[in-house]
């Protein structure tokens, strides 16, 4: 069945972040006297930042008191301080010109709030290219849960068999195999082929698939 749309995740995936991301929960915990280590919260990225918290300091809550606070905190990092040094995963503007040329349907569908697409979707070098987005605003629950995934699906109104969604994390896959929809990952994020065992296919990055496009999932040949 032809592929009509392909839902696009950014952090990770469009743009170099994942890292960034563990940084600014690490400093955002700090100002709230926790003493979390980065190595404690890397493999969590890719996660909504509501299940973050709570993993971290299973006292808190992600949505509201003091987690809500560090989770905005973590938010104001990333769109103050480390947005603007992030680089754009190689081959990520190529690629979204591709699937655009192919006359796919792009959405993308990510944890991060509105505010942070605009930081990221520029540091990705493809603002200019994508309009049409899903947020933590659009979702009741954040990644791995399917919320995000089937917004994205609606809003597009897409079909999860002719869709594939771009991920780079275990979240990503489990988040849009519980809404019906292939993953093909990037291994820009920094989690191992093991980890993106689920996914339909696993490519370097971006520029990778580009390579091997004809041959892609998303070209039907997959």
């Amino acid at each position: 069945m032809a592929i009509e749309g392909v839902i696009l995740d950014v952090d990770g995936t469009l743009v170099v972040s994942n890292d960034a991301h563990a940084q600014a929960w690490v400093e955002a915990f700090a100002d709230y006297g926790y003493e979390i280590s980065f190595d404690q919260v890397r493999p969590l990225i890719g996660m909504g930042g509501d299940k973050v918290v709570p993993r971290m300091v299973s006292s808190l809550n992600g949505k509201n008191g003091t987690g809500k606070e560090i989770a905005n905190r973590r938010k104001e990092l990333i769109i103050s301080k480390f947005g603007a040094q992030l680089p754009p995963t190689k081959g990520s503007r190529e690629l979204v010109k591709k699937l655009q040329a192919e006359g796919l349907h792009l959405i993308i569908a990510s944890s991060a709030t509105e505010e942070e697409m605009g930081v990221l979707l520029k540091a990705a070098q493809v603002d200019d290219l994508i309009s049409e987005f899903t947020t933590s605003s659009d979702a009741e629950e954040s990644k791995p849960e399917p919320d995000l995934v089937e917004a994205a699906l609606d809003k597009a109104q897409l079909q999860p068999d002719r869709t594939i969604m771009l991920g780079d994390t275990p979240y990503d896959i489990e988040s849009a195999g519980k809404a019906g929809v292939g993953v093909i990952a990037f291994r820009t994020g920094g989690f191992s082929d093991e980890q993106l065992q689920g996914a339909i296919a696993i490519y370097d990055d971006p520029s990778d698939l580009l390579n091997h496009y004809e041959t892609s999932a998303i070209a039907g040949e997959g």
